[in-house]
Protein backbone atom coordinates (compact mmCIF):
# COMPACT_ATOMS: atom_id res chain seq x y z
CA UNK A 1 0.00 0.00 0.00
CA UNK A 2 2.39 2.48 0.88
CA UNK A 3 4.65 1.79 -2.04
CA UNK A 4 1.98 2.25 -4.30
CA UNK A 5 0.90 5.44 -2.95
CA UNK A 6 4.65 6.50 -3.03
CA UNK A 7 4.65 5.62 -6.61
CA UNK A 8 1.41 7.70 -7.33
CA UNK A 9 3.19 10.81 -5.71
CA UNK A 10 6.41 10.33 -7.95
CA UNK A 11 3.85 11.09 -10.90
CA UNK A 12 2.06 13.92 -9.73
CA UNK A 13 1.48 17.26 -11.29
CA UNK A 14 0.69 19.87 -9.29
CA UNK A 15 -0.87 22.18 -11.93
CA UNK A 16 -2.77 19.36 -13.08
CA UNK A 17 -3.91 18.56 -9.47
CA UNK A 18 -5.10 22.33 -9.60
CA UNK A 19 -7.11 22.40 -12.85
CA UNK A 20 -8.68 18.49 -12.34
CA UNK A 21 -9.35 19.18 -8.39
CA UNK A 22 -12.48 21.99 -10.19
CA UNK A 23 -13.86 19.25 -11.61
CA UNK A 24 -15.14 17.51 -8.81
CA UNK A 25 -17.43 18.78 -6.58
CA UNK A 26 -17.19 18.08 -3.25
CA UNK A 27 -13.96 16.78 -2.79
CA UNK A 28 -10.93 17.84 -0.99
CA UNK A 29 -8.09 19.43 -2.96
CA UNK A 30 -5.53 18.05 -0.47
CA UNK A 31 -6.67 14.55 -1.23
CA UNK A 32 -6.06 15.25 -4.63
CA UNK A 33 -2.22 14.17 -5.90
CA UNK A 34 -2.44 15.49 -9.39
CA UNK A 35 -1.63 11.94 -12.21
CA UNK A 36 -3.00 12.13 -15.78
CA UNK A 37 -5.20 9.00 -16.51
CA UNK A 38 -2.92 7.67 -19.09
CA UNK A 39 -0.21 7.22 -16.26
CA UNK A 40 -3.16 5.11 -13.96
CA UNK A 41 -3.81 3.28 -16.99
CA UNK A 42 -0.76 1.99 -17.68
CA UNK A 43 0.05 1.55 -13.70
CA UNK A 44 -3.17 -0.72 -13.50
CA UNK A 45 -1.50 -2.68 -16.15
CA UNK A 46 1.77 -2.91 -14.35
CA UNK A 47 0.16 -4.26 -11.25
CA UNK A 48 -1.82 -6.51 -12.58
CA UNK A 49 1.31 -8.05 -14.12
CA UNK A 50 1.96 -9.18 -9.98
CA UNK A 51 0.13 -9.69 -6.99
CA UNK A 52 0.73 -6.44 -4.95
CA UNK A 53 -3.26 -5.60 -6.86
CA UNK A 54 -4.47 -7.87 -4.07
CA UNK A 55 -4.08 -6.19 -0.90
CA UNK A 56 -4.00 -2.56 -2.62
CA UNK A 57 -8.11 -3.55 -3.52
CA UNK A 58 -8.82 -5.19 -0.27
CA UNK A 59 -7.30 -2.04 1.99
CA UNK A 60 -10.62 0.27 1.77
CA UNK A 61 -11.40 3.14 1.71
CA UNK A 62 -8.69 4.79 -0.02
CA UNK A 63 -7.41 8.54 1.06
CA UNK A 64 -6.33 9.49 -2.21
CA UNK A 65 -8.60 10.16 -5.17
CA UNK A 66 -6.17 9.05 -7.64
CA UNK A 67 -6.23 5.64 -5.16
CA UNK A 68 -9.80 5.25 -6.41
CA UNK A 69 -9.39 5.90 -9.77
CA UNK A 70 -6.18 2.86 -10.15
CA UNK A 71 -8.55 0.79 -8.22
CA UNK A 72 -11.38 1.51 -11.25
CA UNK A 73 -8.92 1.16 -13.75
CA UNK A 74 -7.77 -2.33 -12.29
CA UNK A 75 -10.99 -3.66 -12.14
CA UNK A 76 -11.49 -2.76 -15.57
CA UNK A 77 -8.63 -5.08 -16.66
CA UNK A 78 -8.69 -7.61 -14.49
CA UNK A 79 -8.56 -11.43 -15.48
CA UNK A 80 -10.37 -13.27 -13.52
CA UNK A 81 -14.02 -15.60 -13.35
CA UNK A 82 -16.55 -13.22 -13.64
CA UNK A 83 -17.82 -13.75 -10.19
CA UNK A 84 -14.54 -12.72 -8.33
CA UNK A 85 -14.95 -9.33 -10.92
CA UNK A 86 -18.01 -9.04 -9.69
CA UNK A 87 -17.74 -9.18 -5.95
CA UNK A 88 -14.84 -6.97 -6.16
CA UNK A 89 -16.89 -4.23 -8.28
CA UNK A 90 -19.86 -4.57 -5.71
CA UNK A 91 -16.92 -4.31 -2.87
CA UNK A 92 -16.13 -1.08 -4.36
CA UNK A 93 -18.80 0.69 -5.54
CA UNK A 94 -20.62 2.17 -2.01
CA UNK A 95 -16.46 3.83 -1.89
CA UNK A 96 -17.36 5.59 -5.11
CA UNK A 97 -17.82 9.19 -3.96
CA UNK A 98 -17.67 11.21 -7.59
CA UNK A 99 -18.47 10.96 -11.09
CA UNK A 100 -14.85 9.99 -12.03
CA UNK A 101 -13.91 7.32 -10.00
CA UNK A 102 -17.62 6.14 -10.78
CA UNK A 103 -17.12 6.29 -14.68
CA UNK A 104 -13.25 4.85 -14.67
CA UNK A 105 -15.06 1.48 -14.19
CA UNK A 106 -15.15 -0.70 -17.06
CA UNK A 107 -14.76 -3.91 -16.65
CA UNK A 108 -14.03 -5.94 -20.13
CA UNK A 109 -15.49 -9.31 -18.62
CA UNK A 110 -18.74 -7.55 -19.27
CA UNK A 111 -18.78 -7.95 -22.50
CA UNK A 112 -18.84 -11.77 -22.34
CA UNK A 113 -21.67 -12.37 -19.61
CA UNK A 114 -24.40 -9.72 -20.48
CA UNK A 115 -27.65 -11.31 -19.61
CA UNK A 116 -25.89 -11.79 -15.99
CA UNK A 117 -24.81 -8.12 -16.29
CA UNK A 118 -28.44 -6.26 -17.20
CA UNK A 119 -29.77 -8.38 -13.74
CA UNK A 120 -27.06 -6.84 -11.57
CA UNK A 121 -27.62 -3.18 -13.48
CA UNK A 122 -31.59 -3.49 -12.57
CA UNK A 123 -30.12 -3.91 -8.73
CA UNK A 124 -27.80 -1.20 -9.24
CA UNK A 125 -30.33 1.64 -10.27
CA UNK A 126 -32.54 0.72 -7.67
CA UNK A 127 -30.31 1.75 -4.64
CA UNK A 128 -30.15 4.79 -2.75
CA UNK A 129 -26.17 5.38 -3.17
CA UNK A 130 -26.03 8.18 -6.20
CA UNK A 131 -22.47 6.46 -7.63
CA UNK A 132 -23.90 3.02 -7.99
CA UNK A 133 -27.11 4.03 -9.93
CA UNK A 134 -24.43 6.12 -12.02
CA UNK A 135 -22.88 3.14 -12.55
CA UNK A 136 -25.43 0.82 -13.47
CA UNK A 137 -26.43 3.86 -16.35
CA UNK A 138 -22.86 3.86 -17.22
CA UNK A 139 -22.74 0.50 -17.91
CA UNK A 140 -25.81 0.57 -19.86
CA UNK A 141 -24.29 2.78 -22.29
CA UNK A 142 -21.03 1.17 -22.71
CA UNK A 143 -21.83 -2.34 -23.12
CA UNK A 144 -26.08 -2.32 -23.82
CA UNK A 145 -26.36 0.05 -27.03
CA UNK A 146 -25.48 -2.40 -29.88
CA UNK A 147 -26.07 -5.86 -30.21
CA UNK A 148 -27.04 -6.76 -26.54
CA UNK A 149 -29.84 -3.66 -27.08
CA UNK A 150 -33.13 -4.16 -25.84
CA UNK A 151 -35.87 -1.24 -25.98
CA UNK A 152 -36.78 -2.18 -22.51
CA UNK A 153 -33.51 -0.44 -21.64
CA UNK A 154 -35.05 3.14 -22.34
CA UNK A 155 -37.70 2.46 -20.38
CA UNK A 156 -35.83 1.10 -16.78
CA UNK A 157 -33.54 4.42 -17.66
CA UNK A 158 -36.52 6.89 -18.10
CA UNK A 159 -37.66 5.52 -15.34
CA UNK A 160 -35.14 6.55 -12.38
CA UNK A 161 -36.99 9.54 -10.76
CA UNK A 162 -34.13 10.97 -8.20
CA UNK A 163 -33.37 14.19 -7.31
CA UNK A 164 -29.28 14.25 -7.74
CA UNK A 165 -27.56 15.60 -10.61
CA UNK A 166 -25.11 13.12 -11.33
CA UNK A 167 -27.65 10.74 -11.98
CA UNK A 168 -29.97 12.73 -13.93
CA UNK A 169 -27.07 13.91 -16.34
CA UNK A 170 -26.32 9.76 -16.31
CA UNK A 171 -29.41 9.36 -17.85
CA UNK A 172 -29.48 12.28 -19.96
CA UNK A 173 -26.14 11.02 -21.22
CA UNK A 174 -27.32 7.65 -21.99
CA UNK A 175 -30.53 8.55 -23.74
CA UNK A 176 -28.62 10.84 -26.05
CA UNK A 177 -26.10 8.12 -27.36
CA UNK A 178 -29.38 5.47 -27.28
CA UNK A 179 -30.50 8.41 -30.25
CA UNK A 180 -27.14 8.54 -31.96
CA UNK A 181 -27.25 4.36 -32.00
CA UNK A 182 -30.84 3.38 -31.53
CA UNK A 183 -32.76 6.84 -32.71
CA UNK A 184 -35.65 5.00 -34.46
CA UNK A 185 -35.94 3.26 -31.07
CA UNK A 186 -35.21 5.74 -28.82
CA UNK A 187 -37.16 9.00 -30.39
CA UNK A 188 -40.76 7.88 -29.04
CA UNK A 189 -39.59 8.43 -25.69
CA UNK A 190 -38.80 11.68 -26.71
CA UNK A 191 -41.95 12.20 -28.47
CA UNK A 192 -44.25 11.50 -25.82
CA UNK A 193 -42.63 13.81 -23.60
CA UNK A 194 -42.82 11.69 -19.98
CA UNK A 195 -39.39 12.29 -19.63
CA UNK A 196 -38.36 14.99 -16.81
CA UNK A 197 -38.05 17.85 -18.64
CA UNK A 198 -34.32 19.06 -17.51
CA UNK A 199 -33.36 15.04 -18.95
CA UNK A 200 -35.56 15.52 -22.11
CA UNK A 201 -33.98 18.98 -22.57
CA UNK A 202 -30.36 17.43 -21.77
CA UNK A 203 -30.64 14.80 -23.71
CA UNK A 204 -31.34 16.78 -27.27
CA UNK A 205 -28.65 19.00 -26.11
CA UNK A 206 -26.13 16.25 -25.97
CA UNK A 207 -27.82 14.22 -29.25
CA UNK A 208 -27.52 17.64 -31.55
CA UNK A 209 -23.68 18.07 -29.89
CA UNK A 210 -22.94 14.77 -32.12
CA UNK A 211 -21.53 14.70 -35.49
CA UNK A 212 -23.00 11.04 -35.62
CA UNK A 213 -26.87 12.29 -35.72
CA UNK A 214 -28.07 13.94 -39.46
CA UNK A 215 -28.86 17.32 -39.64
CA UNK A 216 -32.36 16.51 -40.35
CA UNK A 217 -32.91 14.55 -37.13
CA UNK A 218 -31.06 17.31 -35.11
CA UNK A 219 -33.66 19.72 -36.41
CA UNK A 220 -36.58 17.21 -35.40
CA UNK A 221 -35.46 17.07 -32.07
CA UNK A 222 -34.51 20.47 -31.41
CA UNK A 223 -38.97 20.45 -31.79
CA UNK A 224 -38.89 18.33 -28.98
CA UNK A 225 -37.49 20.32 -26.23
CA UNK A 226 -40.11 21.27 -23.33
CA UNK A 227 -39.79 25.03 -22.68
CA UNK A 228 -37.79 26.32 -20.04
CA UNK A 229 -40.71 27.62 -17.89
CA UNK A 230 -41.99 24.11 -17.87
CA UNK A 231 -39.17 23.00 -16.20
CA UNK A 232 -38.65 21.88 -12.36
CA UNK A 233 -35.89 23.51 -10.98
CA UNK A 234 -32.95 21.78 -9.89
Amino acid sequence: MEEITARLFEMRDLKFRDFNAKLIPGTDKESVIGVRSPALRQYAKELLKGEGWREFVEELPHVYHEENLLHGYILGNLKADYEEVMERIETFLPYVNNWAVCDTICPKIFRKYPERVYEKIREWVRSDHVYTVRFGLVSLLQFFLDENFDPAMLDLAAGIHREEYYINIAVAWYLSFALIKQYEAALPLLESRRLDPWIQNKTIQKAIESYRISPERKEYLRTLRIKKQKEEKR
